[in-house]
């Protein structure tokens, strides 16, 4: 594939993810605890676009973070916009390391500490919201901070994070055996 032809391949799919990633939260099952949400599959658009590229993940991490603006309260749409970091750095790695998809333990550690990346960033959205108070209960807050951000919206994230990761490693690996260019399209 040319440079401009992978380019344009790209776009598409990044375009074709977002749509996904806007959708998928629409239909799917979500947990509302709070100011806290967590739909199932939500990131999945996200983890297949960070293993096509860095440029792919960012791409769709900002196209789902513009839907989550546009249908959810702010707090969540800015742990939506959170997903920059988890998946350029994981995109960044996946491109330097594309086996680690291919070889489970491996995948497993990988998928853990992306999860941890991906709720420190929701903690860090999340912790200016909480000690002023807003968007949090009386309950919440009276559960303290290590309760409603570190339990809640830590604990819940590096769940919910690789739960998805795991829903996308079924989705991605079927997807590239019918569609080699996608693997191809990594280069």
């Amino acid at each position: 594939m040319t440079m401009t032809k992978n380019k344009l391949y790209h776009m598409v799919l990044a375009g074709i993810l977002c749509a996904i990633g806007i959708v998928v939260p629409m239909f799917m099952p979500r947990i509302v605890l709070g100011p806290m949400s967590f739909t199932l599959a939500s990131h999945v658009a996200v983890f297949l676009g960070m293993f096509i590229s860095p440029a792919v993940a960012v791409a769709v991490c900002i196209g789902t973070t513009i839907g989550f603006f546009l249908t959810t309260p702010a707090i969540i749409a800015l742990r939506a916009a959170s997903h920059i970091v988890f998946a350029f750095i994981g995109a960044a790695y996946l491109k330097r390391n594309p086996d680690i998809i291919n070889r489970p333990v491996a995948s497993i550690v990988f998928n853990f500490i992306i999860a941890l990346l991906h709720a420190a960033a929701e903690m860090i959205i999340v912790t200016p919201f909480f000690m002023s108070g807003a968007l949090f209960t009386a309950e919440q807050l009276a559960n303290g901070f290590v309760a409603s951000v570190v339990l809640l919206v830590g604990l819940g994230t590096v769940i919910h994070s690789m739960l998805d990761y795991s829903i996308s490693i079924l989705v991605w690996k079927p997807l590239c055996t019918t569609m080699p260019q996608l693997r191809a399209s990594q280069d």
